[in-house]
């Protein structure tokens, strides 16, 4: 998972206190304005950044890989060694910490062969202390599948794979830009549910030209294969996308409603709880790496163009690393893979809390939002009152959250917290 955070010119040094300030502990352990009573859980993310094709619809940094002639492979190894150096470089702003949880995403990370993955989580164990029960997930295209791939990941060390769907309808497949086709699709999730205990389904809805019959044609076929968790997104049309220079013609937006309401109705039925705005599982079977981000935990972010959020006694910092594979690469390699480092500010910290809480239908303790922010609660009561006002959250003297309204309108309860930044 990425965050979307504008990242600086590449060519630039960090702002404010400069590449070498970074990965300096003591310069963010400084007094500072906030106190933390104690740090919250950390993950880590690890970017891959290539894909086959490049999908119109995709914001994330994923690149084409195009090799020279048609025959260069992936530098994977040259990326291996560029992902340890900059873990090195970063590992004394979270030295002693335990790591909960570890997230493969990209790009399309099955592009990279087992024996790379098992070499990956090999020189991570090495350098962090992983908590015992620490998920490690694997994001998996279907049009990267082969028969016993996904047994090598696991028996690499990974522990739940996220298979991109996205549809089991051909044409939607198509008008998505998606490498693989319907019966590919399938195979990798039959294949999925043999070699992991745990792993989720992506699906999209209000797809081009998609009708509700053809989305319960999806969910029948998704439902069909057992999931014990399944992420369903709406389609959106993002900046800075073939989508957005191209718009597609999509449903309605009372129909693309309707359309979650009948994802809601038929994964209920079938035992998945919405736990998430638009995640949906078995009991045990909740991401714990996405669940850290919706509670504003910390998490460190390798590869290209990733994204950190750590917290320090005094502050909380973000940061990202460049965009670029090959300059990201050429950065990290020599201990500089941080673009851009950045303090965020007091007024920030509500709106980012509540930007992530508000996502998980049991939302957060208040005692919560003091830890993760070192803010008092009254930083936020009058946004708290406004969204109760207005139906959009439920709460009492321990606990806050979102209403059934709330979560159907979930972007207008999230900027009533931007008038308390």
């Amino acid at each position: 998972m990425s965050l979307a955070i504008p990242i600086a010119d590449e060519r630039a040094q960090v702002r404010g206190d400069g590449a070498e300030r970074a990965n300096d502990v003591l310069h963010w352990m400084r007094p500072g304005p906030l106190q933390l009573s104690a740090l919250p859980p950390l993950s880590l993310y690890v970017h891959l950044p290539w894909c086959l094709r490049k999908c119109p619809y995709c914001d994330f940094n994923s690149h084409e890989w195009r090799s020279d002639g048609g025959e260069a492979p992936l530098p994977e190894q040259r990326y291996l060694d560029a992902l340890i150096a900059d873990l090195d470089a970063a590992l004394p702003l979270v030295w002693g910490r335990s790591v909960h949880s570890v997230f493969i995403g990209g790009g399309t990370p099955s592009l990279f062969s087992p024996a790379s993955i098992d070499r990956l989580l090999g020189d991570l164990r090495a350098r962090l202390r992983l908590a015992p029960e620490c998920e490690i997930t694997l994001e998996a295209n279907p049009g990267t599948f082969e028969r016993d791939r996904f047994r090598g990941y696991r028996a690499a060390g990974v522990t739940r794979l996220s298979v991109g769907v996205q549809s089991f309808n051909d044409a939607h497949l198509k008008a998505l830009g998606r490498v693989h086709d319907r019966a590919q699709a399938i195979a990798a999730v039959e294949e999925a549910a043999q070699a992991f205990d745990t792993f989720n389904l992506d699906l999209m809805y209000a797809l081009p030209g998609q009708t509700p019959d053809e989305l319960d044609a999806d969910l029948t076929q998704a439902l069909a294969l057992a999931p014990p968790h399944l992420s369903v997104y709406h389609l959106t049309i993002e900046p800075n996308t073939y989508f957005a220079k191209f718009p597609p013609v999509v449903p309605e937006d009372d129909v693309a409603y309707a359309m979650l309401d009948r994802i809601t109705e038929r994964t209920a039925q079938s035992g998945l709880e919405r736990y998430e705005v638009s995640a949906y599982a078995r009991p045990g079977h909740h991401c714990v790496h996405n669940t850290n981000y919706w509670q504003f935990g910390d998490y460190l972010g390798i590869g290209a163009g990733a994204h950190s959020k750590l917290s320090f006694a005094h502050r909380v910092v973000r940061q990202v690393r460049f965009r670029e594979p090959r300059l990201y690469m050429d950065n990290a390699l020599a201990a500089r893979a941080v673009a851009q480092s950045d303090e965020v500010g007091i007024a920030e910290l509500p709106f980012e809390f509540m930007l992530n809480a508000l996502r998980l239908k049991e939302g957060f303790t208040l005692a919560q939002f003091g830890e993760r922010t070192g803010l008092a609660i009254t930083a936020i009561q009058r946004g708290l009152e406004e969204a109760e006002r207005k139906g959009l959250i439920e709460r009492d003297l321990a606990r806050v959250w979102p209403t059934v309204r709330g979560f159907d309108f979930l972007s207008d309860l999230q900027a009533i917290f931007l008038s308390d930044s």
